[in-house]
Protein backbone atom coordinates (compact mmCIF):
# COMPACT_ATOMS: atom_id res chain seq x y z
CA UNK A 1 0.00 0.00 0.00
CA UNK A 2 1.41 3.32 -0.74
CA UNK A 3 1.99 5.45 1.95
CA UNK A 4 -0.21 8.39 2.10
CA UNK A 5 1.76 12.40 2.32
CA UNK A 6 1.26 14.29 5.07
CA UNK A 7 -0.97 17.66 4.63
CA UNK A 8 1.71 19.87 2.91
CA UNK A 9 -0.07 23.03 4.34
CA UNK A 10 1.61 24.24 7.70
CA UNK A 11 4.94 24.11 5.77
CA UNK A 12 3.50 26.02 3.03
CA UNK A 13 2.19 28.70 5.49
CA UNK A 14 5.40 29.20 7.49
CA UNK A 15 7.55 29.44 5.02
CA UNK A 16 5.16 32.41 3.55
CA UNK A 17 4.89 33.93 6.70
CA UNK A 18 8.73 33.59 7.07
CA UNK A 19 8.97 34.94 3.52
CA UNK A 20 7.13 38.20 4.20
CA UNK A 21 8.48 39.05 7.43
CA UNK A 22 12.19 38.59 5.80
CA UNK A 23 11.09 41.49 3.25
CA UNK A 24 9.64 43.34 5.94
CA UNK A 25 12.60 43.70 7.73
CA UNK A 26 14.75 43.99 4.16
CA UNK A 27 12.66 46.60 2.96
CA UNK A 28 14.25 49.46 5.16
CA UNK A 29 17.41 48.14 4.64
CA UNK A 30 17.08 48.34 1.00
CA UNK A 31 15.63 51.78 1.22
CA UNK A 32 18.30 53.00 3.10
CA UNK A 33 20.80 51.70 1.00
CA UNK A 34 18.95 53.21 -2.80
CA UNK A 35 19.22 56.24 -0.80
CA UNK A 36 22.44 56.54 0.02
CA UNK A 37 23.30 56.58 -3.50
CA UNK A 38 20.57 59.23 -4.73
CA UNK A 39 21.27 62.85 -5.18
CA UNK A 40 20.13 65.42 -2.55
CA UNK A 41 17.56 66.75 -5.26
CA UNK A 42 16.15 63.08 -5.97
CA UNK A 43 15.97 62.30 -2.24
CA UNK A 44 14.06 65.53 -1.19
CA UNK A 45 11.38 65.19 -4.36
CA UNK A 46 10.47 61.84 -4.76
CA UNK A 47 10.85 58.12 -3.04
CA UNK A 48 13.48 55.90 -3.27
CA UNK A 49 11.18 53.24 -4.65
CA UNK A 50 10.97 55.01 -7.67
CA UNK A 51 14.56 54.09 -8.78
CA UNK A 52 12.32 51.07 -9.80
CA UNK A 53 10.76 51.00 -13.42
CA UNK A 54 7.50 52.42 -14.03
CA UNK A 55 5.62 54.96 -15.87
CA UNK A 56 5.49 59.08 -15.61
CA UNK A 57 3.77 61.97 -16.94
CA UNK A 58 6.15 63.87 -18.89
CA UNK A 59 4.76 67.49 -20.16
CA UNK A 60 5.21 67.36 -24.29
CA UNK A 61 3.77 70.63 -24.87
CA UNK A 62 2.30 74.16 -23.86
CA UNK A 63 -0.44 76.01 -24.57
CA UNK A 64 -0.78 79.24 -23.27
CA UNK A 65 -5.01 79.67 -22.97
CA UNK A 66 -6.66 82.70 -25.30
CA UNK A 67 -8.18 85.41 -23.19
CA UNK A 68 -11.46 84.92 -24.83
CA UNK A 69 -12.13 81.78 -23.09
CA UNK A 70 -14.21 81.83 -19.98
CA UNK A 71 -12.01 80.62 -17.11
CA UNK A 72 -15.05 80.21 -15.40
CA UNK A 73 -17.19 77.91 -17.23
CA UNK A 74 -16.32 74.71 -18.83
CA UNK A 75 -12.79 74.86 -21.24
CA UNK A 76 -11.68 72.15 -24.14
CA UNK A 77 -8.09 71.82 -24.67
CA UNK A 78 -6.66 69.30 -26.95
CA UNK A 79 -10.22 67.33 -26.61
CA UNK A 80 -9.74 67.23 -23.07
CA UNK A 81 -13.31 69.08 -21.49
CA UNK A 82 -13.85 70.15 -17.51
CA UNK A 83 -14.07 73.39 -15.52
CA UNK A 84 -10.78 75.31 -14.09
CA UNK A 85 -10.62 73.03 -11.14
CA UNK A 86 -10.90 70.07 -12.99
CA UNK A 87 -7.76 71.24 -15.07
CA UNK A 88 -5.66 72.10 -12.08
CA UNK A 89 -6.09 68.65 -10.50
CA UNK A 90 -5.76 67.12 -14.11
CA UNK A 91 -7.98 66.03 -17.05
CA UNK A 92 -7.50 63.03 -19.20
CA UNK A 93 -8.11 63.47 -22.93
CA UNK A 94 -9.82 60.56 -24.75
CA UNK A 95 -6.19 59.62 -26.32
CA UNK A 96 -4.83 58.80 -23.18
CA UNK A 97 -3.15 62.61 -22.39
CA UNK A 98 -3.57 64.18 -19.54
CA UNK A 99 -4.10 68.09 -19.78
CA UNK A 100 -3.03 70.19 -16.49
CA UNK A 101 -3.73 74.07 -15.89
CA UNK A 102 -0.55 75.47 -14.23
CA UNK A 103 -0.78 78.62 -12.54
CA UNK A 104 -3.60 81.29 -11.57
CA UNK A 105 -6.55 81.72 -13.77
CA UNK A 106 -5.53 84.99 -15.37
CA UNK A 107 -2.43 84.06 -16.38
CA UNK A 108 -1.21 80.61 -16.27
CA UNK A 109 -0.65 78.14 -18.37
CA UNK A 110 -2.06 74.47 -20.04
CA UNK A 111 0.51 71.47 -20.08
CA UNK A 112 -0.50 68.19 -21.73
CA UNK A 113 1.33 65.51 -21.03
CA UNK A 114 1.83 61.57 -21.90
CA UNK A 115 3.26 59.08 -19.92
CA UNK A 116 6.12 57.63 -20.55
CA UNK A 117 8.72 54.88 -18.84
CA UNK A 118 11.32 56.33 -16.19
CA UNK A 119 14.65 56.30 -17.50
CA UNK A 120 17.78 54.95 -15.28
CA UNK A 121 18.08 56.70 -12.01
CA UNK A 122 20.33 59.32 -10.99
CA UNK A 123 22.97 57.89 -8.91
CA UNK A 124 26.08 59.18 -7.57
CA UNK A 125 28.70 58.25 -4.73
CA UNK A 126 29.54 62.12 -3.74
CA UNK A 127 27.19 61.00 -0.60
CA UNK A 128 29.73 58.96 0.49
CA UNK A 129 33.00 60.87 -0.06
CA UNK A 130 30.94 63.33 1.76
CA UNK A 131 30.60 61.24 4.83
CA UNK A 132 33.89 59.53 4.50
CA UNK A 133 36.67 62.15 3.53
CA UNK A 134 35.08 65.51 5.60
CA UNK A 135 35.57 67.39 1.91
CA UNK A 136 33.28 70.36 1.45
CA UNK A 137 29.96 69.77 1.02
CA UNK A 138 27.94 71.53 -1.79
CA UNK A 139 23.99 72.13 -2.14
CA UNK A 140 22.91 73.92 -5.27
CA UNK A 141 20.68 76.56 -4.38
CA UNK A 142 22.09 77.39 -0.96
CA UNK A 143 25.16 79.49 -0.32
CA UNK A 144 24.99 79.33 3.52
CA UNK A 145 25.07 75.54 3.46
CA UNK A 146 27.59 75.42 0.44
CA UNK A 147 30.75 75.97 2.69
CA UNK A 148 29.68 73.51 4.98
CA UNK A 149 32.07 70.49 5.90
CA UNK A 150 31.65 66.98 5.64
CA UNK A 151 31.45 64.61 8.68
CA UNK A 152 34.92 62.53 8.09
CA UNK A 153 33.39 59.67 9.55
CA UNK A 154 36.79 57.65 8.65
CA UNK A 155 37.79 58.50 12.04
CA UNK A 156 34.75 57.80 13.64
CA UNK A 157 34.88 54.06 12.56
CA UNK A 158 38.55 53.77 13.22
CA UNK A 159 37.19 54.56 17.06
CA UNK A 160 34.71 52.01 16.91
CA UNK A 161 36.61 49.41 15.67
CA UNK A 162 38.96 50.10 18.33
CA UNK A 163 36.10 49.73 20.72
CA UNK A 164 34.81 46.47 19.27
CA UNK A 165 38.01 44.41 18.48
CA UNK A 166 38.88 44.21 21.79
CA UNK A 167 35.72 43.72 23.70
CA UNK A 168 34.64 40.89 21.28
CA UNK A 169 38.14 38.81 21.60
CA UNK A 170 38.55 39.57 25.54
CA UNK A 171 35.48 38.56 26.65
CA UNK A 172 35.46 35.20 23.95
CA UNK A 173 39.17 34.09 25.34
CA UNK A 174 37.83 34.63 29.40
CA UNK A 175 34.77 32.74 28.63
CA UNK A 176 36.69 29.79 26.57
CA UNK A 177 38.80 29.40 29.70
CA UNK A 178 35.52 29.28 32.11
CA UNK A 179 33.70 27.30 30.36
CA UNK A 180 36.74 24.81 29.74
CA UNK A 181 37.24 24.38 33.58
CA UNK A 182 33.45 24.43 34.25
CA UNK A 183 32.79 21.60 31.57
CA UNK A 184 35.92 19.21 32.41
CA UNK A 185 37.95 20.08 35.46
CA UNK A 186 36.61 19.13 38.93
CA UNK A 187 37.05 21.58 42.29
CA UNK A 188 34.91 22.25 45.15
CA UNK A 189 31.85 24.31 44.57
CA UNK A 190 31.87 24.20 40.82
CA UNK A 191 28.12 24.13 39.99
CA UNK A 192 27.39 26.41 42.53
CA UNK A 193 30.31 28.86 41.01
CA UNK A 194 28.83 27.96 37.72
CA UNK A 195 25.07 28.74 38.55
CA UNK A 196 25.90 32.22 40.31
CA UNK A 197 28.05 33.27 36.80
CA UNK A 198 24.72 32.17 34.35
CA UNK A 199 22.80 34.28 37.25
CA UNK A 200 24.27 37.19 36.18
CA UNK A 201 22.76 37.28 32.92
CA UNK A 202 19.24 38.65 34.25
CA UNK A 203 21.54 41.96 35.77
CA UNK A 204 21.20 44.59 33.11
CA UNK A 205 24.08 46.72 32.20
CA UNK A 206 22.14 49.59 32.67
CA UNK A 207 21.59 49.67 36.48
CA UNK A 208 25.39 49.16 36.70
CA UNK A 209 26.53 52.42 34.90
CA UNK A 210 26.33 55.00 37.73
CA UNK A 211 28.42 52.72 40.36
CA UNK A 212 31.02 51.41 37.64
CA UNK A 213 31.36 55.05 36.34
CA UNK A 214 31.97 55.72 40.31
CA UNK A 215 34.56 53.41 40.25
CA UNK A 216 36.44 54.31 37.12
CA UNK A 217 36.68 57.99 38.26
CA UNK A 218 38.65 56.88 41.27
CA UNK A 219 40.72 54.37 39.17
CA UNK A 220 41.25 56.86 36.65
CA UNK A 221 39.63 54.60 34.01
CA UNK A 222 37.06 57.32 32.70
CA UNK A 223 37.37 58.45 29.07
CA UNK A 224 39.79 55.93 28.20
CA UNK A 225 38.90 53.10 26.00
CA UNK A 226 39.60 50.41 28.39
CA UNK A 227 36.73 51.69 30.29
CA UNK A 228 34.59 50.38 27.61
CA UNK A 229 36.38 46.82 26.66
CA UNK A 230 35.64 46.14 30.82
CA UNK A 231 32.40 47.09 30.76
CA UNK A 232 31.64 45.26 28.15
CA UNK A 233 33.52 42.47 28.95
CA UNK A 234 32.08 41.96 32.16
CA UNK A 235 28.33 42.34 31.07
CA UNK A 236 29.48 39.57 28.24
CA UNK A 237 31.21 36.75 30.48
CA UNK A 238 27.53 35.68 31.37
CA UNK A 239 26.09 34.79 28.39
CA UNK A 240 29.74 33.64 26.85
CA UNK A 241 30.31 31.12 29.19
CA UNK A 242 26.75 29.60 29.03
CA UNK A 243 26.89 28.99 25.54
CA UNK A 244 30.70 28.03 25.80
CA UNK A 245 30.09 25.52 28.35
CA UNK A 246 27.01 24.05 26.13
CA UNK A 247 29.07 23.41 23.86
CA UNK A 248 32.71 22.57 24.93
CA UNK A 249 30.80 19.90 27.80
CA UNK A 250 29.49 18.05 24.22
CA UNK A 251 33.08 17.06 23.11
CA UNK A 252 33.75 13.85 23.09
CA UNK A 253 35.20 12.55 26.33
CA UNK A 254 37.58 9.73 24.33
CA UNK A 255 39.82 13.07 22.93
CA UNK A 256 40.26 14.63 26.01
CA UNK A 257 41.55 11.01 27.72
CA UNK A 258 43.61 10.54 24.80
CA UNK A 259 45.48 13.76 25.28
CA UNK A 260 45.56 13.32 28.82
CA UNK A 261 47.31 10.00 28.60
CA UNK A 262 49.52 11.32 25.86
CA UNK A 263 50.76 13.89 29.10
CA UNK A 264 48.98 16.74 27.56
CA UNK A 265 48.47 19.44 30.23
CA UNK A 266 44.99 21.30 30.46
CA UNK A 267 45.93 24.35 29.07
CA UNK A 268 47.68 22.64 26.02
CA UNK A 269 44.26 20.45 25.48
CA UNK A 270 42.53 23.75 25.65
CA UNK A 271 44.83 25.70 23.40
CA UNK A 272 45.38 22.76 20.82
CA UNK A 273 41.78 21.11 20.96
CA UNK A 274 39.25 22.28 22.66
CA UNK A 275 39.43 26.16 21.04
CA UNK A 276 39.69 24.14 17.24
CA UNK A 277 37.04 22.57 17.67
CA UNK A 278 34.61 25.17 19.34
CA UNK A 279 34.99 27.06 16.28
CA UNK A 280 31.21 27.40 15.92
CA UNK A 281 30.07 28.02 19.60
CA UNK A 282 32.98 31.25 19.29
CA UNK A 283 32.00 32.30 15.93
CA UNK A 284 28.41 32.27 16.93
CA UNK A 285 29.04 34.76 20.04
CA UNK A 286 31.01 36.78 18.50
CA UNK A 287 28.29 38.07 16.17
CA UNK A 288 26.03 38.64 19.65
CA UNK A 289 29.12 40.75 20.67
CA UNK A 290 30.25 42.08 17.87
CA UNK A 291 26.74 43.52 17.09
CA UNK A 292 25.89 44.29 20.68
CA UNK A 293 29.05 46.46 20.77
CA UNK A 294 29.75 48.00 17.53
CA UNK A 295 25.86 49.14 17.66
CA UNK A 296 25.95 50.57 21.28
CA UNK A 297 25.43 54.04 21.95
CA UNK A 298 24.89 54.35 25.69
CA UNK A 299 27.90 53.11 27.62
CA UNK A 300 30.42 54.37 25.00
CA UNK A 301 28.64 57.89 25.42
CA UNK A 302 28.87 57.62 29.26
CA UNK A 303 32.59 56.03 29.75
CA UNK A 304 33.94 57.81 26.62
CA UNK A 305 32.77 60.98 26.48
CA UNK A 306 31.24 62.94 23.72
CA UNK A 307 34.73 64.03 22.35
CA UNK A 308 34.89 64.58 18.47
CA UNK A 309 38.46 62.62 18.89
CA UNK A 310 37.23 59.46 20.35
CA UNK A 311 33.80 59.24 19.11
CA UNK A 312 32.16 56.15 17.39
CA UNK A 313 30.00 56.04 15.08
CA UNK A 314 26.96 55.68 17.13
CA UNK A 315 27.71 59.37 18.60
CA UNK A 316 28.75 60.80 14.97
CA UNK A 317 25.37 59.57 14.07
CA UNK A 318 23.46 60.96 16.45
CA UNK A 319 25.27 64.22 15.84
CA UNK A 320 24.35 64.27 11.92
CA UNK A 321 21.14 63.92 13.13
CA UNK A 322 20.96 66.52 15.36
CA UNK A 323 22.87 68.58 13.21
CA UNK A 324 21.64 67.46 9.64
CA UNK A 325 18.27 66.61 10.10
CA UNK A 326 17.30 67.82 6.36
CA UNK A 327 20.41 66.08 4.51
CA UNK A 328 18.74 62.90 3.96
CA UNK A 329 21.98 62.03 1.53
CA UNK A 330 24.22 62.52 3.85
CA UNK A 331 22.42 60.55 7.16
CA UNK A 332 21.25 57.55 5.06
CA UNK A 333 25.37 57.46 3.58
CA UNK A 334 26.42 57.21 7.40
CA UNK A 335 23.99 55.06 8.58
CA UNK A 336 25.00 52.66 5.64
CA UNK A 337 28.70 53.13 6.64
CA UNK A 338 27.46 52.20 9.70
CA UNK A 339 25.74 48.83 8.77
CA UNK A 340 28.86 47.72 6.41
CA UNK A 341 31.40 46.24 8.83
CA UNK A 342 28.63 44.14 11.11
CA UNK A 343 26.69 42.72 7.83
CA UNK A 344 30.24 41.71 6.19
CA UNK A 345 31.04 39.88 9.86
CA UNK A 346 27.86 38.39 9.90
CA UNK A 347 27.60 36.82 6.55
CA UNK A 348 31.48 35.80 6.88
CA UNK A 349 29.68 33.67 10.20
CA UNK A 350 26.41 33.03 9.56
CA UNK A 351 27.36 29.22 8.67
CA UNK A 352 28.43 28.22 12.34
CA UNK A 353 25.86 30.57 13.76
CA UNK A 354 22.82 28.27 14.45
CA UNK A 355 25.46 25.04 14.59
CA UNK A 356 27.15 27.16 17.56
CA UNK A 357 23.27 28.11 19.38
CA UNK A 358 22.30 24.93 18.80
CA UNK A 359 25.03 22.47 20.36
CA UNK A 360 24.50 20.92 23.28
CA UNK A 361 20.89 21.08 23.14
CA UNK A 362 20.48 17.55 22.13
CA UNK A 363 22.23 14.66 23.41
Amino acid sequence: MAKSKGNPFPRVFVNVTLAIVCLLWLIPTLGLFVSSFRPRDEIMSSGWWTILPHRVWVTTEQIKPDPSVDRNGVMTFEGATGTFEQFRQGVESPDGKRVVWIGNKRAGTVQVQEQQWSGLPATTLQNYHDVLAGKNVTIAGNAEEAARKGEDMSDAFINSMAVTFPAVVIPILMAAFAAYGFAWMRFPGRKLVFALMVALLVVPLQIALVPVLSDYVHLRLNGTYMSVWLAHTGFGLPLAVFLLYNYISTLPREIMEAAIVDGASHFKIFWRLVLPLSTPALASFAIFQFLWVWNDYLVALIFIGNVPGVQVLTMRLADMVGSRGSDWHLLTAGGFVSMALPLIVFFSLQRYFVRGLTAGSVK
